[in-house]
């Protein structure tokens, strides 16, 4: 592929019939038993719109803006995650907003500051709630008008407490469950464009690692056969979780798109880029192992993200928790 992705090659890596009587009724009748009857085939369980999963029920969506540097690191809660977005931010660095709703961790953190590229990504997901710990002032009356309920350490301050042992800002933890406590009403679970499959389909090509690089930050996510995972490296080092193991998931989606300056900048007068997730584009979906070659659309911010194969067939996902990674082959000067 080209610039900001490598490829690293994998090493040799379904009549039933009746018998009648002989006179002119059934034999069944003749006999004086009951006339057989089918049994109904089984229902499969109804799938997560998330994860692909057998769920019982829909719940409510959560947002969570999470850290993403080494000073954040181990992050707590990640793991129970349905989808995780990686964004740039200032600087040239990275954030995460994570999306649950499947299943709730009892903490979730560190709790940072959310942008503006959050609140063209929510909507697809209806109203969620929206967990953060502030924005810039100027930044206030979008937050206000976006879609979703506002859920940040200033509106539901006893859903959130500090970490020992973790420095300020990075020791601001919350509690999921509360948290959707004050959102009541946040949207439940739906369909926002993924499809998955227990098998990988046709096309693929096999890989090992796959790379991905931002103007501060560079990933590696690298297949993992015993676990049925791609494990993600940040900087050269092993993203571990802080309920133990490595950070992970068995669908990677690397989606290219344009980003730019945003209208808003930090103190330092770095601009905030803006990443533009409605639209057209292509990207690389890992799964099972290999690398699938994709295009994706979102019609509208109110829409889901398509992932099509060359075919134009959607692109199905393996079952579990999926990272889309939000890339830019020529990602904006911090």
């Amino acid at each position: 592929m080209r610039a900001g992705i490598g490829f690293t090659l994998a090493m040799a890596v379904v009549l039933t019939g009746a018998a009648c009587s002989g006179d002119d009724r059934p034999a069944a009748q003749s006999e004086g038993a009951a006339s057989p009857v089918a049994s109904p085939s089984p229902t499969a369980p109804p799938e997560h719109p998330f994860t692909g999963r057998p769920v019982g029920s829909r719940r409510p969506v959560l947002a969570v803006k999470i850290e993403n540097t080494h000073a954040g690191k181990p992050q707590i809660g990640l793991r129970s995650a349905d989808v995780v977005y990686v964004e740039q931010v200032e600087g040239g660095l990275t954030r995460l907003m994570a999306i649950f709703s499947s299943k709730l961790p009892s903490q979730v953190g560190p709790v940072r500051s959310a942008r503006i590229s959050d609140l063209h990504i929510l909507p697809m997901f209806g109203k969620p709630a929206l967990a953060y710990s502030g924005v810039q002032t100027k930044m206030i009356p979008f937050v206000q008008k976006a879609s979703l309920f506002d859920v940040s350490d200033s509106r539901a301050p006893g859903a959130y407490v500090r970490a020992p042992g973790r420095v300020a800002p990075y020791n601001l933890v919350g509690s999921p469950r509360k948290l959707l406590a004050k959102a009541p009403q946040a949207s439940k679970a739906k369909d926002i464009g993924f499809v998955f499959s227990d098998e990988p389909p046709a096309g693929g090509t096999p890989q090992k690692t796959v790379n991905v690089r931002y103007p501060a930050a560079r990933f590696a996510f690298t297949w993992s056969e015993a676990q049925k995972r791609w494990l993600v490296t940040q900087d050269g080092e092993k993203d571990m979780a802080a309920e133990g193991g490595q950070q992970g998931a068995p669908t990677i989606v690397v989606q290219w798109v344009k980003t730019d300056r945003s209208e808003f900048h930090d103190f330092t007068g770095s601009y905030t880029p803006l990443v533009h997730t409605v639209g057209k584009g292509t990207g690389v979906v890992l799964r099972d192992g290999q690398a699938y070659r994709v295009k994706w659309s979102r019609a509208s911010e109110k829409e889901g993200t398509v992932y099509t194969m060359a075919d134009g067939k959607p692109m199905p996902f393996a079952r579990g928790q999926v990272w889309v990674v939000l890339a830019s082959r020529k990602p904006v000067a911090p």
